[in-house]
């Protein structure tokens, strides 16, 4: 749904898009469903341990993406800030979880 602003300067009109609930619901269902296959892959017993591992990192990978995307509206536009700042925080935390698993293991 676009709304449309006209400007008190003259007859400059802007359109505004309006993110109604429809998405919003469509994502919620996708991470119940994610979420629901997280589970069965656990539950089942009988999967192999690194096809679940897999799996899990999979599901929580989309689930990460669907959250930031849509609950915290990363992606619309004028977010590449937060984003650059996330992205260096990733990557600052998974330096020091490498150099820690280094120092660990094979010192």
């Amino acid at each position: 749904m676009a709304t449309e602003h006209q400007s008190h300067g003259g007859g400059v009109k802007h359109r505004h898009r309006h993110e109604g609930p429809q998405r919003h619901i469509v994502v919620f269902i996708f991470s119940i469903v994610l979420t629901l296959i997280a589970f069965a892959a656990v539950a089942a017993g009988g999967i192999n341990a690194t096809f679940a591992v897999v799996l899990l990192l999979v599901m929580a990978v989309l689930q990460v993406f669907l959250q930031m995307g849509f609950w915290m509206h990363l992606k619309d536009k004028g977010h590449m800030l937060p984003i650059i700042f996330m992205l260096g925080g990733f990557f600052i935390a998974g330096t020091c979880i490498i150099m820690a698993l280094y120092w660990v293991w094979w010192d």
